[in-house]
């Protein structure tokens, strides 16, 4: 199996600082200060606090972590297609409109852009395409079967 080129690696640990900083500078000072935010708000701010704290591990393990970067692609295209462009193009994005305005518009295109671009789309196609996928219930072990006590000990001479 052909690994993942160095190169590759650290492309992918970048995307991961990219996004820890991106959310630290954007969404940090939201987390530590929450008195006026309403529970939506609250709610996407704790996905995207642990987007940010998943998104650290990355910076360490970039391949096991890549369903973080399916997630992140995911979910900024979904809103980018539903919600951002339908606002753009009636002309209404307003930047003040909290998680909702050009700025978030902005924020996802550039995720939408750079995660496929940093993929390593061969090792996915290999791990998650090719392989099998890991079994649905639990594992039998097969044994082959043992001869009869009285058998094993009459051919060896034991017991006599």
């Amino acid at each position: 199996m052909s690994e993942v080129s160095t190169f590759r690696l650290y492309i992918l640990r970048a995307m991961y600082v990219f996004t820890v900083v991106g959310l630290a500078i954007e969404k940090l000072p939201a987390l530590l200060y929450p008195a006026s935010l309403s529970p939506g708000d609250s709610v996407i701010l704790s996905v995207l606090g642990a987007t940010a704290l998943l998104a650290v591990m990355g910076i360490r393990y970039p391949i096991k972590m890549l369903p973080l970067l399916f997630f992140e692609f995911v979910w900024k295209s979904i809103w980018v297609l539903i919600f951002g462009l339908p606002l753009l193009l009636s002309g209404r994005p307003d930047p003040s409109v909290s998680f909702g305005g050009t700025e978030t518009l902005i924020a996802c295109l550039v995720g939408v852009v750079l995660v496929p671009l940093v993929m390593p789309w061969g090792y996915v196609y290999r791990q998650y395409v090719k392989a099998p996928g890991d079994r649905w219930g639990k594992q039998v072990s097969v044994s082959a079967p043992q001869p009869p006590a009285s058998s094993v000990s009459r051919s060896t001479g034991a017991g006599l």
